[in-house]
This record gives structure tokens, C-alpha cells and sequence, in this order.
């Protein structure tokens, strides 16, 4: 089981984006308790830690602390916004540290959509020169992206624009807005609809599966997935019994262990053959309607097929 250990160690941010879930606190970890982070999750039989915030590369002992994972024989992940690793000279202290994989966010390739979205002129730029560095360093690249009612019209585009300027890049995720955290209460025009974004998430799925490149999906209900169910990311951790942890850096959360993968179900979902490896639609019938759900009729067992000793 690939169980993912994600640690915050700072709430510091350099980008203000409408939809963050973990907004700029002020928050700092100590290298001391970082550290025993690492010790208390190898404990725990994990073998990456993916280092999050707030903004981790502003996190002013990231290099020592991923020396310090690698040393101990586990592997060190960034989910980054990219702005500061689009300098070369930063980006390689992490890379000899032993950084070997790293989470670009990137919301959309048209420069005034990303700039809107996180409040940053040259975020796109930077993305741009994050990646070109990537490619320099020849560190396996992920591309995380949050669906948004800014972006829901051209995400296929998005996956083209990446696999044809960074054609070293080989998997990507796509999250749709948890409308509870933080800013994207806040911002609710954000927020789509599943109809917004149901085609062009198809586009871009197929594009993506026939150009070779592998994908994860994120509280989207197995309905808008289609033939792509096996590759939620809900739907792959409830058939292979895996766990989610996170260390939070605030009061309320603190350490969260996520073994449940379920979330709310409609009436027309009770006949669904995919109901029992289906997590449901998240905040339904809060910020999602359930009238948007249908059911499925496609055995099941393809999609566990696939799961286990597919994709």
C-alpha cells in the first residue's frame, strides 16, 4: 500500500490564491520537531514524506530537512506553487539535499487567468522557468491543478500546453474545490458546477491517457469520470485499503489520519454498480448539487481490475 504522509512546515505563502485551503497563518515548524515528524511517520512504515504549507520552499531549513529524510532512507516530495524554484541556483541547493519529486501548481496557461487566481502577475512566467529548470535537473514532475469556475473551460488545453513545452512531464492531478476551506468559502463565485467541467475533464483525461501520461482525480463522483474511474484518487484508496495522513500546521487539526473515503450519496446512487467504490459528492447539497448526480451500470470489477493490476 502507498500510504502518503503530507507535513505542513510552514504557513507562509508567497502567492494569495482564491481557493487555498491552508492560508497563510504565520506558522513556522522548528527543524527540531521536523525532524522528529520524519522519525515519528518511519515509526509509522512510510517511506516519502511530501512537504506542503503555506509555501514549503519559504521554509528556511527545506534543504537541511530533506538531507536529513534522505539520510534516514525516506524520500522527500515538494507540492510547491513553483515561484521560487524558478531560480536555478535555490532549486539546486534542494536538488543535492536529495529532492527527487516535486507537485507544481498550476491552474491554468493563459497568464491573466493564473495571475487572477493567485494574485501574482508572473506566477505563470515563474511556472514556466520552474519547469524549464525541472527539466534541467531531470526531477520527476507532477502538475497539480485546482478546478475552478476560471479555469473549467480549458483544462484540456492546460494538460496540451505542459506535455507539449514539458514533455518530461508524466502524471497529473486534478482537485476540485473543497468549498469548505478557507478562501474558496470565501470566493464562492469560484466554485463550479460539475456540468461546468464535466467535458473538458473528459477532453483532458483523453488526451492524457492516449499521449501515455498517467492522471489522479480528486472529489469528482465516479458519474462525471466515465472510462477514467480507476483513476480517482477516492476510488483507488478504497479499493486498495490505503490511508491519507497530514500534519496541519494550526490549532484545530493538528494531525489528521484519513481512512475513510466516503462522502455524500443521492437516492439515484443506491442502484449505481459503482456505489460501493464510489466516495460520493462532496458538500452535497451544500455547494454541490446531488441533482447533477446519475447512476452508472458498468461492472465494477473492470474498474477494481484496473485499479489492482492496471494503471
Amino acid at each position: 500500500m502507498a500510504n502518503s504522509g503530507y507535513v505542513q512546515i510552514t504557513r507562509v505563502c508567497n502567492q494569495e490564491c482564491l481557493f487555498c485551503s491552508n492560508p497563510a497563518n504565520g506558522r513556522i515548524i522548528s527543524i527540531e520537531e521536523a525532524k522528529k515528524t520524519v522519525n515519528d511517520y518511519i515509526k509509522l512504515g512510510y517511506k516519502e514524506l511530501i512537504w506542503t504549507g503555506g509555501e514549503p520552499t519559504l521554509y528556511p531549513h527545506l534543504p537541511d530537512l530533506i538531507k536529513y529524510a534522505c539520510q534516514k532512507k525516506v524520500r522527500s516530495r515538494i507540492i510547491t506553487n513553483g515561484q521560487r524554484i524558478s531560480d536555478f541556483k535555490y532549486f539546486k541547493t534542494l536538488i543535492e539535499a536529495g529532492l527527487d519529486h516535486v507537485n507544481i501548481s498550476l491552474f491554468s496557461h493563459k497568464p491573466e487567468i493564473q495571475a487572477l487566481l493567485t494574485k501574482k502577475k508572473d506566477s505563470l512566467k515563474n511556472i514556466i522557468k520552474a519547469l524549464e529548470n525541472s527539466g534541467k535537473f531531470k526531477i520527476a514532475v507532477n502538475i497539480n491543478t485546482v478546478i475552478n469556475k476560471y479555469n473549467s473551460d480549458h483544462l484540456s488545453d492546460v494538460a496540451k500546453f505542459v506535455v507539449e513545452k514539458f514533455p518530461f512531464v508524466k502524471h497529473f492531478i486534478w482537485n476540485n474545490i473543497d468549498p469548505l476551506m478557507n478562501r474558496a468559502s470565501a470566493n464562492s463565485n469560484i466554485i463550479p458546477r460539475l456540468n461546468d467541467f464535466e467535458l473538458e475533464l473528459h477532453k483532458a483525461m483523453k488526451f492524457l491517457d492516449d499521449s501515455g501520461r498517467t492522471f489522479r482525480v480528486e472529489r469528482v463522483p465516479l458519474c462525471y469520470m466515465a472510462e477514467y474511474a480507476h483513476y480517482s484518487t477516492e476510488t483507488r484508496k478504497i479499493v486498495k485499503g490505503e490511508e491519507r495522513s497530514v500534519h496541519f500546521l494550526d490549532d484545530q487539526k493538528g494531525r489528521v489520519r484519513q481512512t475513510r473515503w466516503q462522502y455524500g450519496k443521492a437516492k439515484q446512487c443506491r442502484p449505481c454498480f459503482f456505489n460501493k467504490i464510489c466516495a460520493g459528492l462532496w458538500q452535497m447539497d451544500k455547494y454541490y448539487s446531488s441533482k447533477e448526480l446519475y447512476p452508472i451500470f458498468v461492472d465494477p470489477e473492470k474498474i477494481r481490475g484496473k485499479i489492482l493490476h492496471g494503471k
